[in-house]
């Protein structure tokens, strides 16, 4: 049997929003038949589309994401299309290694001038319970 889907059941199924489906159909990503002016999408669809969302979870951009399904389909084929990925993901670890690594420098900043302002504040308190009481 050859399971078929309309688009708000797909839209459904991923928690998507049809215009979303419908923009990876105009990517290329998609390519689900025709009856008049309703979509049919098939099992390949479907499978396409758990496959965008989670290489979009895990950081691919749209063309990384067609690159990884032209390479499947060509001659270098699954193998192919799998060191890819693994190109992809170890330039995206890299950058989010560097983003945490800059969160880190960030939060440590915060912490000191808000550690300096309180110290600052403090002083200005105990300077002006002193004038007060004298």
């Amino acid at each position: 049997m050859n399971q078929t889907y309309s688009i708000s059941e797909l839209s459904e199924q991923f928690d998507v929003t049809s215009r979303t489906i419908r923009f990876y159909e105009d990517q290329g990503l998609l390519t689900p038949e025709r009856d008049g002016t309703r979509r049919i999408y098939h099992e390949r669809d479907r499978v396409r589309l758990r496959l965008i969302m989670r290489a979009k979870r895990l950081g691919f951009s749209i063309s990384e994401i067609r690159e990884t399904f032209g390479l499947y389909d060509s001659a270098s084929g699954e193998i192919g299309q799998m060191q890819y990925v693994l190109e992809v993901i170890a330039k995206r670890r890299d950058t989010l290694v560097q983003q945490q690594q800059d969160i880190l420098h960030v939060l440590q900043d915060m912490q000191n001038v808000e550690d300096r302002i309180l110290e600052k504040i403090q002083t200005l308190d105990v300077n002006s319970s002193t004038v007060q009481s004298g």
